[in-house]
């Protein structure tokens, strides 16, 4: 079973945990596991759900970016490469929109990972991000080892991206953006090349930050 079959097998079963009785406004994807502990002599189960890992990377500036970068910040994440001629040019002009909506908010942020670190250079980055009309610490363009990369995408719950010399760009790779929470959970997936589910997910970011203990967590 890939990523992506896992991922909709993790929706479909939040979704219906939803409709069981969650408080939570969004979802909460991907694996969790009961952890039954004692409190005060009362035995609780919590839940304990799959996050983020820990990552190092540079972004458009030279600057090392680090899962710690992230504490205290909602944020969205995806994956492209500068010289893809296909969907990324698509899924950042949708995504311009999300950076235009929440860049004045100092707890959100946009993570762009490419998947090509050999071309995409932090001066390529840097051109790129200039020619969006990017600037400031809002959406980081980042770039590490190759390897890294393709894991981490795995941890994001979207397909691993591969190297395809039969495709335009020489790269495969999905098209969604990743909404993750201040506790580094996955709260929602979205299409970045459909202009409805970048709205939806504009949507769902103020959702998210009106969550109690999202507004509080810092």
């Amino acid at each position: 079973m890939n990523r992506y079959t896992a991922f909709l097998i993790g929706l479909v079963i939040f979704i219906a945990a939803c409709k069981s009785g969650t408080n939570s406004a969004l979802p909460i994807l991907g694996n969790r596991q009961p952890v039954t502990k004692n409190v005060d002599g009362k035995t609780v189960t919590d839940t304990v759900y799959t996050t983020i890992p820990a990552f190092k990377f540079i972004n458009q500036y030279g600057d090392s970016i680090t899962d710690k970068n992230l504490n205290g910040k909602i944020y969205v994440a995806d994956f492209f490469f500068t010289s893809c001629p296909s969907i990324c040019p698509v899924m950042h002009r949708n995504m311009l929109s999300v950076y235009n909506e929440f860049k004045n908010a100092n707890d959100f942020r946009i993570l762009s990972y490419s998947i090509d670190p050999k071309y995409d250079s932090v001066k390529v980055m840097k051109t790129y991000a200039d020619k969006l009309g990017i600037s400031g610490q809002t959406w980081w363009f980042l770039q590490g080892k190759k390897e890294e990369t393709y894991k981490l995408a795995e941890s994001y719950l979207v397909s691993r991206p591969r190297e395809d010399s039969t495709v335009a760009g020489g790269h495969v790779h999905d098209g969604f953006f990743i909404l993750i929470d201040k506790q580094k959970r996955i709260r929602g997936a979205y299409d970045g090349t459909q202009a409805d589910q970048v709205t939806k997910l504009i949507a769902d970011i103020k959702t998210l930050q009106a969550e109690p203990n999202q507004s509080m967590a810092q």
